[in-house]
This record gives structure tokens, sequence and C-alpha cells, in this order.
């Protein structure tokens, strides 16, 4: 799967998300018949960034839709396919977003103004996001409140996810969070890799997730009767300065407006250099394979590396 269509997917997870959970605050419970009454229509402008005729839809940057969603680039379903045919990437477009049974169209999509052909360029363009880019040094407050920086932890493959710990949805933060569970089950039953990896449930809420909140979500999964016990397997919260940077170099969509999150998800595999070894944009990928991935990453890493000191105050 190309990056395009692995960026689509992901923004799409999210969108899920949204509508799920707008549709239960809506009173998910309405019958069969009432999909007129139910159906919901906002204002959408915006600057068209793809285009995928094959599953018939827009990626549109757009402004804050009241009531609905804020500001961002997502994917919507056009109800006339002829649409495809008549914008380019670049134009300027207002629509009708159209919400029934939990599913968003875009219907009347208007060009307002022609665009160059090419989509608007991402803000902090500086970072580097992809398969084989260098981590930068990012900071994290761990569930003991002490800072932490994504360096320290070289010469180890670091798995990290990123979660909040207010999740409704079980196929989302909680399965990524089971899923490093199982994952931290089968490091340890090889001590020679458990030593060389590290593994890091990062929350991007960090106003809610404080360190009590973390380590109190965390002790479902992790005993903390035992000596050490977060040792290999933290929980942390993005700091907020950097939560816009971290959010962009591995590739995670989040919004937050009237107390609803919207997020995609995203985990990767750190190299014990310090490189992007392998990202996962879903929710399908399964902890023996992730531990194979793992193993590959520690094996892969070039023997005479040792781990590497910033030279930071980690106070």
């Amino acid at each position: 799967m190309g990056h395009g269509s692995r960026y689509a997917a992901r923004i799409f997870l999210a969108l899920s998300v949204a509508l799920s959970l707008w549709g239960a605050a809506c009173g998910g419970g309405a019958g069969p018949n009432q999909s007129q009454s139910q159906e919901k229509r906002y204002h959408l402008a915006g600057t068209v960034v793809s285009i995928d005729k094959e599953q018939q839809h827009l990626v549109v940057n757009h402004g804050d839709i009241p009531g609905f969603m804020s500001a961002m680039t997502m994917p919507y379903p056009v109800a006339d396919p002829a649409t495809l045919e008549r914008v380019s990437v670049g134009d300027q477009i207002t629509a009708d977003v159209v919400v029934s049974n939990g599913a968003a169209r875009l219907e009347n999509v208007v060009v307002v103004k022609k665009g160059t052909g090419a989509p608007p360029a991402p803000s902090g363009a500086s970072l580097k996001p992809g398969a084989d880019a260098l981590t930068p040094d990012f900071a994290l407050v761990n569930q003991d409140g002490k800072r932490v920086h994504l360096d320290q932890y070289r010469g180890k493959a670091v798995l990290l996810t990123f979660i909040y710990t207010r999740c409704p949805l079980p196929d989302y933060c909680p399965l990524m969070t089971h899923n490093f569970a199982e994952i931290e089950k089968g490091l340890a039953k090889t001590p020679d890799l458990y030593a060389k990896t590290h593994l890091l449930s990062i929350s991007f809420d960090p106003k809610y997730d404080t360190p009590e909140v973390l380590r109190k979500y965390a002790s479902a999964f992790v005993d903390e009767r035992k000596k050490a016990a977060f040792d290999h397997w933290e929980f942390a919260s993005i700091l907020e300065p950097e939560r816009a940077d971290i959010s962009q170099f591995f590739n995670l969509f989040y919004s937050e407006a009237g107390g609803q999150v919207t997020h995609s998800l995203s985990t990767n595999i750190i190299a014990p250099d310090g490189h992007v070894y392998r990202s996962y944009y879903d929710n399908d990928w399964k902890p023996a394979d992730v531990l194979s991935d793992l193993t590959a990453a520690v094996a892969n890493a070039p023997q005479e590396r040792s781990a590497i000191s910033s030279g930071r105050d980690r106070s």
C-alpha cells in the first residue's frame, strides 16, 4: 500500500471514530425508519488535497464546520461520482456535508477558485516523517512524573503507540494497549530480546492524562508489585509544546472539540540507532507480527552500537 493510500486509510479511521461518537451523542438508538429525520447538513469550505477515484472520495483540507468538527484534513465520499471529474487538486471548494446513519458524504460541491494542481503545504515541514527517518529527541512525562527523552533509549528497539485513557472504542486505544500487553509477555520469554527492547504507550491528552491517571490506567496491565515494574513498559504523556511536532512526525491525526476527541492510529518501531524501522497505521496488526519485526530491528542493528546518552539533564 502506497503512502497516499495509508494516509487516507488512517484518516478514514479517524473519521469513523468521529462519526461513531457523533452518532452516540445524537441518540444512536433511533429505529431504521428514522434515517431521514436524523439527516444533518453542514457547510464545508476548503481546499482539495487529493482525489481518489477508486474509492470515490475527496480529501479536503477544510476550516471549522460548526456543530460537526473542527478544522482538519479529511476524506469524504462524494454523492455524485461526476464531481471527481470536475475538481482538481488545489481547487478551493464549498460543499454540503450530509451526515446520516453514521456516514458522511459531500453534496453540491462547487469550485470557487481553481488551484495550481498542488495540495496545500503542510505546516512544520522541516520534520521528516516516514520510514528510516531519524527520530527527534522528543520529551515526555511518564507515569512517575519523570521527564524522559526518546534519545535515552538509544541502543534498544523501541515500540511506541499513541493512546488516550478516556478512549471509549474497544478497537482503538484499548486494543493497542491489550496488544502491547501481549507483546510484553512475549518479549519476557526471551531475556536477551527483552533487554534490548522498550515499550512506550504515549498519551496525546496531557491535560487529562496526568502521571497519576496514567499509573492508574497502567495498573490493569503492569504488576506494580514487581520491582521496577515500569522499567520495560512505560506510560507517558506528550508535553503540550511538542504535541504538534510529535503528531506530525509520527503521522498521528487528532482533534479535540466540544469534549470529543477524534484521532487516527500510529504504532511505530524505532531502531536502536534512532531511525524509524516500521510504522503501522491501522488496528489490524497482530502482536506476533510486531514481535517478529521487533526481533528483526534488534538483529539488524550494528553490533558495535551501544546505548547513547544525549547529555541532557533528565531531571
